[in-house]
């Protein structure tokens, strides 16, 4: 069993994580866009981009990068970094994307979140799979001396972004997704659940 095995009843059954709709990110203010995250969306759109690997190419990549640079370049991404965290609870395998506050060097450094890229166009079935790389981020922060508090993760089909809060053992999911007509939004959240790693 991996993460990509997780469905929401299994992540219920094996990891005890019970879903409780959430608004995350209330009054959240957009960022700008960088001029060249706006070209490279348009250019996008003239491209039909029927493939994960595609999307996230074109579309996931570019927007993560622009994250990067509004950090300062203190936020690395990992793209198919592997995050094997405990084998007994299928808490092992590849993940789409981790966003780490720390340098751009191996080895992964804690605080982590972690983006899944939805399957089939499907965000709800890419939940279970978030989830239970939330509950291994949970675990590879706390093992790094990280204070215990919230974890972030993110499904995302690069069209649309689902954005989700694991505390406890409660997956809180975002009542509110967003779209790539507010990709100022999506740059926002980020940014935000990085402050609030910073602040605790």
């Amino acid at each position: 069993m991996a993460y990509s095995d997780f469905t929401l009843e299994k992540a219920a059954a094996v990891l005890g994580i019970t879903t409780q709709a959430a608004d995350l990110f209330p009054q959240l203010v957009p960022l700008s866009i960088p001029a060249w995250l706006n070209e490279t969306l348009k250019k996008q759109t003239q491209l039909f981009l029927i493939s994960e690997k595609a999307r996230s190419e074109f579309i996931i990549a570019p927007i993560l990068l622009a994250c990067r640079d509004i950090s300062q370049d203190r936020l690395a991404i990992f793209s198919g970094q592997r995050l094997d965290v405990d084998p007994t609870q299928g808490l092992i395998g590849e993940c789409d994307f981790i966003l780490a506050l720390a340098p751009a060097l191996p080895p992964l450094r804690s605080p982590i979140i972690t983006i899944v890229e939805a399957k089939k166009n499907d965000v709800e079935a890419g939940l279970g799979q978030c989830i239970a790389q939330m509950v291994a981020a949970d675990l590879f922060n706390r093992s790094s001396n990280q204070a215990e508090k919230p974890v972030y993760g993110c499904v995302t089909t690069g069209e649309v972004w689902q954005f989700l809060q694991l505390s406890q053992k409660i997956a809180f999911v975002d009542q509110q997704r967003y779209y790539l007509d507010n990709v100022g939004a999506i740059l926002a959240i980020v940014q935000t659940i990085f402050q609030r790693f910073s602040s605790q």
